[in-house]
């Protein structure tokens, strides 16, 4: 088994965001009654327990929060995909995202640098959201 071998967990409080994913939109949850957004997407809300949401789409910006550089493949990963780079996003939207960063620049990225959403496919046409340094972008 593989990355690429992922399929989605079949779970009515996540099918929106996974749905979503076939297109290629991160959606965030909001909670109805208190407001709070609210990622990983999940059951209750954290803040108030209400289980009344609204997804919205996020615009895939952010800045990387903290980073870490993996030289050894977990376990559905070969050698070659190695370094990696995990890295907490803050998103623009105000939550914070776990994810891969990738691309040329991905062994340089420090906190504060600017990311911009990409995508990584994964089975069942959805993909997984990753994060690329966008250079262009302002600190």
């Amino acid at each position: 088994m593989s990355q690429t071998d992922f399929l989605p967990p079949d779970r009515p409080a996540t099918a929106p965001y996974w749905d979503a994913t076939r297109s290629r939109t991160l959606l965030l949850q909001r909670c109805g009654p208190c407001g709070q957004l609210i990622h990983h997407p999940r059951e209750a809300c954290p803040r108030c327990l209400a289980q009344d949401f609204v997804w919205g789409a996020s615009t895939g910006r952010g800045s990387v929060h903290a980073v870490s550089v993996h030289h050894r493949p977990f376990e559905v990963m070969d050698a070659g995909e190695c370094p990696y780079v995990v890295a907490f996003v803050d998103l623009d939207e105000g939550v914070r995202f776990l994810s891969n960063i990738v691309g040329a620049d991905r062994l340089t990225a420090s906190p504060g640098d600017r990311v911009r959403l990409v995508w990584k496919p994964v089975a069942g046409g959805h993909a997984l959201p990753q994060f690329e340094v966008d250079r262009t972008a302002d600190r």
